[in-house]
């Protein structure tokens, strides 16, 4: 029987869920209090060990670790995360724990804020700060998004442990190929419609970035304006957000298993952060954006305001896949059939700000 591991990051704590024989149970919050903006389930080593980037008000920003699927925790004596005093910066919170893939079984990655990128080679006990991104000769020109400088997506190549992806709010993509030595802006054909020059080389908002499951050239971009596909590995890009109701959104999600499929959230408009239309809706295409398709069995059918963040909606790897979303209204929803139906796990939760989830057994 399948076992499914949920993990919901809130403005004031973590909550965890497993589903075992159809029936979900949850516990929380963990880190009550304190925002929980980053969750990464990392399966690679002999038991799944979680990682979680959470900021207290009194103690700041720290990243924790257990190996016991949330029993017990662990915070490093110095910080795991922490910039080099030579940058002059300060964390002021980790965006993203991503695990590399099989290839590089210790590596884990942390996106933070102010935008950097940091490396771990000992599964996120300690990490170093990659600096040839932090000082990338664009890095003077980067101006934060509305919701700070943060670099917020990182997808790592599963055939090449030196392909890396990242994405910052608001400098756009940037892409290596020598393990994080050299970077180079991949935003070709991403518009950044709020600036006086509509196609730059970077400056864009770009929201979230997904990679495809079966075609790993294949990635998936929502912007701030505009929904994007790339056919190869992000050197340039095409429009894709005919036939939504509105391209303006934050987060996008890969089908695990299944080729030219993806899933989005659009909202209303940058100026009125809502659900589009007022409708609580998930989008997929499987056609790699060709066409998009509304999955809304299950969900209200009444006026809905409750917005999706860009780390807020997830897959897991089951099979078929389960979907996942929370929103600001703190409710929580998942799809055991790959988005074509839904049921409401959570709710009166705080602010959901993400979701992940992995299966265990």
């Amino acid at each position: 029987m399948t076992e499914v591991l949920l993990t919901v990051g809130t403005r004031k704590g973590l909550f965890i869920g497993r589903r075992r024989a159809g029936t979900w149970g949850f516990d929380g919050p963990h880190f009550a209090a304190e925002s929980v903006y980053a969750v990464a389930v990392d399966r690679r080593g002999p038991v799944p060990r979680l990682l979680v980037g959470a900021v207290s008000s009194h103690w700041g920003p720290s990243v924790f670790r257990s190996d016991d699927l949330g029993a017990t925790w662990t915070e490093p004596p110095r910080p795991a995360v922490a910039f080099p005093k030579d940058t002059g910066a300060s964390l002021e919170r980790v965006w993203q724990l991503h695990p590399a893939g099989s290839a590089a079984p210790e590596v884990v990655y942390a996106g933070t804020e102010p935008a950097a990128l940091f490396r771990s080679e000992d599964r996120g006990e300690t990490f170093e700060l990659v600096r040839a991104l932090w000082e990338h000769p664009t890095r003077d020109k980067w101006v934060p998004g509305g919701g700070g400088e943060g670099l917020h997506t990182i997808i790592t190549d599963p055939r090449d442990a030196n392909a890396l992806t990242v994405a910052v709010s608001t400098a756009g993509v940037f892409r290596s190929t020598d393990g994080g030595a050299h970077w180079e802006p991949s935003n070709k054909g991403v518009s950044a419609v709020f600036l006086p020059d509509p196609n730059p080389e970077f400056g864009q908002c770009v929201h979230k970035i997904a990679q495809d499951a079966v075609d790993l050239d294949r990635l998936y971009l929502q912007n701030h304006w505009g929904v994007f596909r790339s056919d190869d590995g992000g050197g340039s890009w095409t429009a894709i957000g005919a036939g939504l109701p509105s391209d303006f959104g934050f987060p996008v999600a890969a089908h695990p298993h299944r080729a030219d499929t993806a899933y989005v959230f659009p909202l209303n408009a940058d100026s009125d952060r809502v659900p589009a239309e007022r409708r609580c809706r998930v989008f997929r295409t499987g056609d790699a954006g060709a066409s998009w398709e509304p999955l809304t069995a299950g969900l209200p059918d009444s006026a809905h305001y409750g917005t999706v963040l860009r780390d807020a909606l997830c897959t897991d790897d089951a099979d078929p896949a389960g979907i996942y979303f929370g929103n600001r209204n703190g409710e929580v929803y998942a799809s055991a059939d790959d988005g074509d139906s839904w049921r409401l796990l959570l709710s009166h939760l705080p602010d959901v700000l993400c979701v992940r989830a992995a299966v265990l057994t």
